[in-house]
Parts: structure tokens; C-alpha cells; sequence
């Protein structure tokens, strides 16, 4: 792998680095050895702006490729050395779920936010959170992340996915061609863009709640400008939505 050398800090003159530090084939060999723990490069990207744009390019990318190799291979195939919203940012969706505020996007409860061991991301189960008129876009999303016994709101599931090429999708041109207006405050927890609600445009299908267990009119999600996806919903009891698969899958 060929990375550009850079020794001096980029952050300011005053910062400790200008002195120079370890060269950056080193700090890669060294994160290899960590198997790129997300812990560590997210303390080394703390040290100064040196270390936050290597992390940026080249950490966070191979974190990436060594969570989800096939998903990363399928990201890329379209010919782009990088994704939409930047490593950093696809290697939190990965790790983390954002929960939620009350008041906030779901404007429901309070959960907050927390890493996640490991979660099973699946282009398939993406598919059916898509209108048959964009079936042909690639989606990934995740299976959801159970909060139970949330109070009145039920058991409650966290979702999150990446589209593949969201420039170009399908999903996108639809929102535009439907004036879909961005929410006016909230911003993607991942990549801080903009979102556009898929419930405010009509653009949950009904395949998405029973890929989920939910209650159909208990799902929504939002897709910000670089394709990130995240959503919730009010999971069914388990003997309600084996049933509600058994009669998806018929």
C-alpha cells in the first residue's frame, strides 16, 4: 500500500508536533498490529490535526475494510477511491447507534447513544426499504438495535444503512423530483449533513416493517445528503412478527 509521506504537523506552529514525529508507513504498521482498534485510532486522532487527517484517509479506511470487507469491495466497485461522507464517518455507522433526544428527530423518548459490539449490515434486507421504482439502487442496512420495554412507546428498534453512489440514486432523484424539504435543524449524527424524512416524502415501503418485526405504521427513517440511513421503529412482540415474516416470505 502506497501512503503519502507527510512528517510535519499541519495543525499550527505552535502545536508540539513541528518537530516531526513517527512516519506515517510506521503509525500503519503499528495500527495493523492493533487490528485498527477503533478506541485507539480515535485517541490518536485527538493528539493534533496530523493525526486526525491520517486517520481521516487511511486509518479509518482500513478499520472499514477489515469490519466488513465484502460491503467495503461492494462500496467501491463503482470505481471511487473513497465513499460518500468519508471514513471516519461510515466507520461510526459501523460501531455506533445513535439512539435519540426527545424532541429530536423521532421526537418520542430519550435513548442515548452507544457502540455496538459488532452488527450484521445486509444489502438484501435493503431492498425492502426501497419503492419497487428504486429497487435497482444498492442500500445496506442493519439489523435493528432492540431498546425494550421503552415506557408507552413499546420495544423500540434502531436502524441504520449506507446507499452505495446516493449522488446517483435513484432514492435521491425521487426526493428531488418530490420537493422533499430537509429537516430545518437536525443533521446526520455520523457526518453532519442534512436529512430528508423517507416518511414525509411517502417513501417507506411496506416490505420495510416486515424486514424489521415492526408495526407498519411504526417505522420512519431519514437519509442525510451523503447516503447515510437512519431510522426507528416499534418492534412487534416475537410471536406477532415471526408471523408477520412467515407471511412476507410466502
Amino acid at each position: 500500500m502506497i501512503i503519502t509521506k507527510q512528517y510535519r504537523c499541519i495543525h499550527s506552529a505552535s502545536c508540539l508536533c513541528t518537530k516531526g514525529h513517527l512516519s506515517e508507513e510506521v503509525i500503519f504498521l503499528v495500527f495493523q498490529r492493533l487490528n485498527w482498534n477503533p478506541k485507539s485510532v480515535a485517541t490518536l486522532s485527538c493528539v493534533c490535526k496530523w493525526f486526525d487527517d491520517l486517520a481521516k484517509r487511511v486509518l479509518w479506511k482500513e478499520f472499514c475494510k477489515t469490519r466488513a470487507p465484502k460491503m467495503m469491495l461492494d462500496l467501491q466497485s463503482s470505481g471511487s477511491h473513497s465513499v460518500d461522507g468519508n471514513w471516519r464517518a461510515l466507520a461510526k455507522l459501523l460501531i455506533y447507534c445513535s439512539g435519540c433526544n426527545k424532541g429530536g428527530l423521532f421526537n418520542s423518548i430519550h435513548v442515548p447513544g452507544h457502540f455496538v459490539y459488532r452488527t450484521r449490515f445486509s444489502r438484501t434486507s435493503g431492498k425492502s426499504f426501497l419503492l419497487p421504482q428504486c429497487r435497482t439502487d444498492v442500500l445496506y442496512v442493519s439489523d435493528p438495535c432492540e431498546h425494550l420495554d421503552q415506557g408507552d412507546e413499546g420495544d423500540i428498534g434502531f436502524f441504520r444503512g449506507i446507499f452505495k453512489s446516493f449522488a446517483t440514486s435513484k432514492v435521491r432523484k425521487m426526493l428531488i423530483k418530490r420537493e422533499a424539504q430537509l429537516h430545518p435543524t437536525e443533521v446526520c449524527p455520523y457526518c453532519k449533513a442534512k436529512l430528508w424524512s423517507m416518511l414525509q416524502a411517502k417513501m417507506v415501503p411496506a416490505s420495510a416493517s416486515c424486514r424489521l418485526g415492526a408495526y407498519e405504521d411504526a417505522i420512519e427513517y431519514y437519509v442525510c445528503l451523503n447516503g447515510h440511513v437512519l431510522g426507528i421503529c416499534t418492534l412487534l412482540p416475537l410471536s406477532d412478527s415471526e408471523e408477520a415474516s412467515d407471511h412476507s416470505d410466502a
